[in-house]
């Protein structure tokens, strides 16, 4: 292996012997992948096959993670933890002095930040995104409502911007009727939100929500949404290019979650039929057309106990749970980003898109949920991945492995693809019981649980269905002959110094 001094670090230089070239690939030949660990090494592995060159960063608490041995060069952001990947100045000065055409921002950190996208094309760097005004407006959940509306697509009851004042809410909730939800106008990810009952609750969270919005969003604006009581959580995968043309790649239910953190996603939704399928995929289509949309994007829709749908909003990047609608559908989505953004249209007709059985994914968390899911950061004492057909695992994760306690607890994404809804369930407990993470705790036997109820496998499951069901977490953990014996080992290795 090749040791480079780097711009900002030490660069590693591993160069494959061998690619897989596509001839339009060649619009982009460098790319560099300004995000970490799992959603990384995916966006690598997607380079390798178009014959890409890879290019990572790393703080230097990732300096062993497996993005930065997978990728071609690797190059230091410094002993920050978090600030390195949330420097867009640094990250695009990077592109451009290892000579880098585009840059894909992945997900999390920087991927809705219209200022990367922007730096990217004052730069000359092709950002593999929106255009930077688009996550501009759908990143403003008030703008991207008003969008909607006036796009004839559904929105619930609710502020028709932001509210002004803690009056101005209260006279907004008494309007359309408790209980609201008071949410953060630049929010996303389960934070800066709140579930208000009444007027007291509202009293007593309004200084909270605008709080946490400054905090994690830098923008202390607010609005209200009528709360709809326990709804299906449903959102539909979108392709867009430069010409015009738009696709959707059908639904994805993610009603299984906690505290508005998704746990599962399952493509398509077993809760629909192919009215309601049809009836979103043109909705999340129109949605896209109002906006000009380009690249992968994701609009979510909530569908309550009526069978009405609203939209959610707009993610206008990748989604962490994009694997299962590429199982179902055949088609990899994070190449399809790497063509729309060197301007290739879209090699796909609507009618051309056909989905095939069912798909699951598993966020396995490094989290113990019996202790409330707290945190369970460390060391990876031993660590393989399950196997055997339709089983796909996207992780960073390896033996040796310390996973660090600075980022998202998720170490590894298991996706089980069948063809039908029994046969996914079956598939999926033999999958997770194929899995071995040791050495933290993680969500696995918690997945387990939730496959085994019977309101799950019989497909009837909502947002309330983790809060419904608190026995979930209350399983018995069960050492095998294969845990122990590594158990033993592991206790032997650290008595002899090994």
């Amino acid at each position: 292996m090749q040791l480079l001094w780097g711009i900002s670090g030490l660069c590693v230089d591993k160069t494959p012997t061998l690619r897989t070239t596509l001839a339009d690939s060649e619009l982009i030949k460098k790319i560099l992948i300004a995000n970490r660990g799992e959603i990384a090494v995916r966006i690598v592995r997607a380079c390798a096959e178009m014959g890409i060159t890879s290019v990572a960063v790393f703080a230097e608490a990732d300096r062993y993670s497996l993005h930065v041995k997978k990728a071609d060069e690797a190059y230091s952001l410094g002993p920050d933890t978090v600030a390195g990947y949330l420097n867009a100045h640094r990250l695009v000065n990077l592109a451009v002095a290892t000579g880098c055409d585009a840059l894909h921002p992945g997900y999390g950190f920087l991927s809705e930040n219209p200022e990367l996208a922007e730096i990217c094309a004052r730069r000359g760097i092709r950002f593999i995104g929106p255009d930077a005004s688009i996550i501009r407006t759908m990143g403003d959940k008030t703008a991207a409502r008003d969008t909607m509306r006036k796009a004839g697509i559904p929105i619930t009851p609710g502020s028709l911007g932001n509210v002004t004042s803690l009056d101005d809410a209260l006279a907004i909730a008494k309007d359309i009727g408790f209980p609201i939800m008071l949410k953060a106008t630049s929010g996303g990810g389960g934070r800066g939100i709140r579930r208000c009952e009444n007027a007291e609750e509202l009293r007593r969270n309004y200084d909270r929500v605008l709080s946490e919005a400054e905090k994690f969003f830098g923008n202390a604006e607010v609005f209200i949404e009528k709360f709809i009581a326990n709804p299906r959580h449903i959102e539909v995968q979108i392709l867009a290019d430069s010409h015009g043309n738009v696709v959707h790649l059908f639904e994805r239910d993610c009603s299984i979650q906690r505290r508005h953190q998704k746990l599962i996603e399952i493509a398509p939704s077993p809760q629909l039929d192919d009215d309601q399928r049809a009836l979103l995929g043109d909705l999340a289509i129109r949605a896209a057309r109002a906006t000009g949309y380009t690249n992968a994007g994701t609009v979510e829709f909530l569908m309550d106990s009526g069978d009405n749908f609203y939209f959610m909003e707009m993610n206008t990047r990748l989604q962490v749970e994009h694997p299962i609608s590429e199982e179902i559908t055949g088609i990899d989505i994070v190449q399809e980003q790497i063509r729309i953004a060197a301007g290739l249209k879209l090699r796909y007709k609507q009618e051309d898109i056909q989905r095939r059985g069912y798909a699951i994914e598993f966020r396995i968390n490094a989290e113990d949920p019996r202790n409330d899911f707290l945190p369970s950061f460390g060391r990876i004492t031993r660590y393989f991945a399950p196997g055997g057909p339709g089983v796909r695992t996207d992780g960073a994760i390896y033996t040796g492995y310390d996973i660090p306690p600075y980022y998202d607890s998720m170490c590894a994404k298991l996706i089980v693809w069948s063809l039908t809804w029994d046969g996914l369930i079956d598939r999926a407990l033999r999958a997770l019981r194929d899995i071995g993470v040791f050495g933290v705790k993680t969500t696995i036997p918690y997945h387990i649980e939730i496959l085994k109820n019977a309101e799950f496998q019989a497909g009837t499951f909502n947002t309330g269905f983790v809060e419904n069901h608190p026995e979930l977490a209350d399983y018995s953990v069960h050492c095998s002959n294969r845990q122990l014996a590594a158990a033993v080992a592991a206790a032997i290795a650290a008595n002899m110094g090994l």
